[in-house]
């Protein structure tokens, strides 16, 4: 091997490197929000250097996006597989019931995830198109066992009941949460 070839710093071949970017993203902005999460800050966590990230993204919109688009899926797959198990209308109903209560968004950084994307949705409608996807497909999931106006009304409580657990300071019964889906997914002639 020639000096100058040994002198040459050799690129290291990482292929998961875009990944633990996208990952380490989440993971500041479930630490300190979108405001706080600058490229330096998620090239540290994802221990890749400050290059990689123009290297991998045009721009931190860009990785925002695939960020949020890969945490909504992550979301989104857990809800599908709940639901998918239930075979009878009252397995769904309490599908629901642990979802709001023990399955979606119980981790305060979901919380902070979810919340951040929400604030981006309201003002950006390519954040509104990704929402938008996301709540199609919980309502997708939950109309296997409900008719699609019931499994919209029971998304909205599901999100509604979510983000008042996760943010209420005094604790929510059970069944609270077991009458609310009952009420809402009782068929009525």
């Amino acid at each position: 091997m020639d000096d100058d070839a040994a002198g040459r710093t050799r690129r290291r071949f990482d292929p998961d490197r875009r990944d633990r970017i996208i990952d380490a993203c989440l993971q500041v902005i479930g630490e300190v929000g979108v405001a706080g999460a600058s490229n330096r800050r998620i090239a540290a966590a994802a221990g890749v250097p400050l290059g990689s990230m123009t290297y991998h993204f045009t721009d931190t919109d860009e990785l925002l996006r695939e960020a949020f688009e890969r945490f909504a899926h992550q979301v989104s797959d857990r809800f599908e597989e709940s639901m998918a198990r239930a075979t009878t209308v009252d397995e769904a109903r309490r599908a629901v019931v642990d979802l709001i209560g023990t399955e979606v968004l119980v981790d305060p950084h979901e919380l902070v995830l979810t919340h951040e994307l929400y604030t981006l949705a309201a003002r950006d409608p390519g954040y509104r198109r990704l929402t938008h996807a996301w709540m199609a497909r919980s309502r997708h999931a939950l109309e296997r066992h409900f008719d699609p106006t019931t499994a919209r009304v029971l998304d909205a409580l599901i999100e509604g009941l979510t983000i008042h657990r996760a943010l209420d300071t005094e604790p929510h019964e059970p069944d609270e949460v077991r009458r609310a889906v009952d009420l809402v997914t009782r068929v009525t002639t």
